[in-house]
């Protein structure tokens, strides 16, 4: 009788469910300068962010944990009054930047108005 193997999921797949969510990549692009704290963070997800809603405090929590979760953020409570929390890029996190700056170039190669009017003429 042979063993089944169990089934590996696809690597894609996984990578796509790890960085899901509307602020993940943006948060550890973020991160690539150094620790933040919290309010930080939520400022910088506004920057830029041109049409779209303000992020919720849920939401940026919620995204946050997943990230650490997920081991490409660490959260550092300091411990005081008031509440100081930092997040930082983990190892794995930091080597996760360049796939983001790929993703970003590519962005900015493909996404912008002038090819956005070449794809539409063609």
């Amino acid at each position: 009788m042979v063993k089944a193997m169990p089934a590996r999921s696809c690597p894609v797949a996984a990578f796509q469910k790890m960085i899901s969510g509307k602020y993940k990549l943006r948060i550890v692009w973020d991160l690539r300068g150094g620790p933040r704290r919290y309010g930080e963070i939520r400022s910088g997800l506004l920057r830029g962010a041109s049409g779209s809603a303000e992020i919720t405090p849920r939401v940026l929590s919620r995204e946050l944990k997943a990230l650490t979760v997920s081991g490409l953020i660490d959260r550092k409570d300091f411990g005081e009054v008031p509440p100081k929390v930092e997040y930082r890029l983990t190892r794995k996190g930091k080597s996760f930047v360049p796939v983001v700056a790929a993703i970003r170039e590519w962005g900015e190669r493909n996404l912008s108005e002038s090819a956005a009017l070449v794809d539409a003429a063609e």
